[in-house]
């Protein structure tokens, strides 16, 4: 790398010292040659043969050999303030302008910075839920739970100054290029809260009964299947293929990690009997995982069906409510939105009573018909608005979560941003993060696509991010903790 090169030459500066040197000398000889007649002419002095000659001595003060000391003197003390005023020079130019300067790297390019904001969001969004899944198998402390909490709230503001940013805010070159680094500094500080604590979540982990706590939950689970499968077809039947369809494959999906923990529990016992410390770290962590995932799977299923017979039984209520405040609006809404709304709520009392219906899409446009009527007010009708917002939001987190590994930074912004949004705007914004999650699956594909893959569960793991998906086998687990310590356990 080429350097650049300031003030004084090293050459030169490093002859300083040698022309302070001459300077000396060459003043000590100049006062020498100017004394030197004097003291010549004192030794050539007949010398006295009385007290006449000391007396005239006396007279004038002193001899000529007096006035060569004090000269000496005087040149020695000009030679060497001359001096250090030259090293003063020296160490101020220094200490201002280094010898050598390397040039410095290049400011990244707007695109190359946003890009890696994208990257950091991912990443950082990915090491918290990690973390969050992993705290469901061990009671690791308030330490690490501080930290996991510390770091929700760093991602939350760095996906808050990113909606910003998407919106145009700021405008102008410079304060982008600020708000895209701050989002990347807070995703950096979410990892280090994060890996800080790594080594204190081993320790509580190590202390515990993980592999029998995991094997439970296995069991819990797998005994768990069968009856999510049949609440799930009977919901199917009685509310229509639409309403169920969130969680359709759910079920399968979780069959799948469970394959996939019981090869891996399997892993670990061995580990534990035979002393294999890591393979037996590596093994249950990656069981955990899919655990986790399995439990996320089955209970979106759960919650769906529940969810479904409940917006069922609201859904009378709100429809009277709704017609209620449409009547005690008239002659004071804007004509047309009434209008409309009249039409929504007719078509949904009509299909209440036609057949299978969704009953949450159901309610959803009931809300929605009576937002830009000055209606909706009534109790019943915001209750709605929270059901349906929750359930959306419920679906979405849920799909991001065993699908991770695939999705992008946009369906996770639109997350990040319905979480804190009012009923009405989440439920819009979760089930567009839904759908851009879909896509970004679909985009994906999945390298661990074979048989082979399937059958073991593998590929269902590397498309959840339980495994990095670096390798044929699936790659390292991921752990609790940031950047730095997800993957140690290899």
């Amino acid at each position: 790398m080429t350097s650049l090169i300031r003030g004084r030459p090293r050459h030169a500066t490093g002859h300083i010292g040698v022309r302070v040197g001459h300077t000396v000398l060459g003043g000590v000889a100049g006062v020498v040659w100017l004394v030197l007649p004097v003291m010549t002419n004192v030794a050539q002095d007949p010398v006295p043969t009385g007290g006449g000659t000391s007396a005239a001595a006396s007279a004038d003060g002193a001899s000529g050999t007096d006035y060569v000391l004090p000269l000496v003197a005087v040149a020695a003390a000009g030679a060497l303030g001359g001096y250090g005023y030259v090293r003063r020079i020296r160490r101020a130019r220094s200490r201002t302008t280094p010898g050598i300067v390397s040039p410095l790297p290049p400011a990244p390019s707007p695109v190359d910075l946003e890009r890696q904001a994208r990257a950091s969001l991912v990443l950082a969004d990915d090491c918290v839920r990690t973390s969050r899944e992993a705290l469901g198998h061990v009671d690791a402390g308030e330490a690490v739970v501080r930290a996991l909490r510390s770091a929700r709230t760093e991602l939350s503001a760095a996906f808050a100054i990113w909606q910003r940013y998407e919106e145009g805010v700021p405008e102008d070159a410079g304060g982008r290029r600020q708000a895209l680094a701050g989002v990347i500094g807070r995703c950096a500080e979410a990892g280090r809260q994060l890996d800080a604590q790594a080594a204190g979540f081993d320790a509580e982990w190590d202390r515990g009964e993980a592999l029998a706590a995991a094997e439970g939950r296995f069991r819990e689970l797998a005994a768990r299947t069968g009856g999510v499968q049949s609440a799930l077809a009977q919901a199917g039947e009685r509310y229509g293929a639409v309403a169920v369809d969130p969680v359709r494959g759910h079920v399968e999906q979780a069959k799948d990690r469970l394959v996939f923990a019981t090869g891996r529990l399997n892993q670990a016992r061995q580990g534990a009997d035979s002393g294999d410390g890591d393979g037996y770290r590596r093994a249950l962590c990656a069981a955990e995982g899919a655990v986790a995932q399995a439990g996320v799977l089955l209970d979106a299923v759960t919650r769906l069906v529940a969810e479904l017979r409940t917006a069922a039984g609201l859904l009378p209520a709100a429809l009277t409510g709704g017609e209620a405040e449409l009547a005690g609006l008239r002659g004071t809404a804007l004509p047309a939105r009434l209008a409309h709304a009249d039409v929504v709520l007719a078509a949904v009392r009509g299909e209440l009573t036609g057949g299978p219906y969704d009953p949450l899409d159901a309610l959803r446009r009931v809300v929605r018909a009576l937002e830009g009527t000055g209606g909706g007010r009534a109790g019943v009708i915001a209750a709605g608005a929270e059901l349906v917002a929750r359930s959306a939001l419920g679906v979405a987190d849920d799909f991001v979560e065993v699908h991770r590994g695939a999705v992008g930074v946009q369906a996770r912004a639109l997350l990040a941003e319905a979480g804190s949004a009012a009923p009405a705007d989440a439920d819009r914004l979760a089930r567009r993060a839904r759908e851009v999650a879909g896509r970004d699956v679909r985009a994906h594909g999945n390298p661990f696509a074979g048989p082979a893959a399937h059958e073991s569960g593998l590929a269902g793991v590397v498309l959840g991010g339980v495994l990095l998906g670096e390798e044929g086998d699936g790659g390292p687990v991921v752990a609790f903790g940031g950047p730095e310590t997800r993957g140690r356990w290899g």
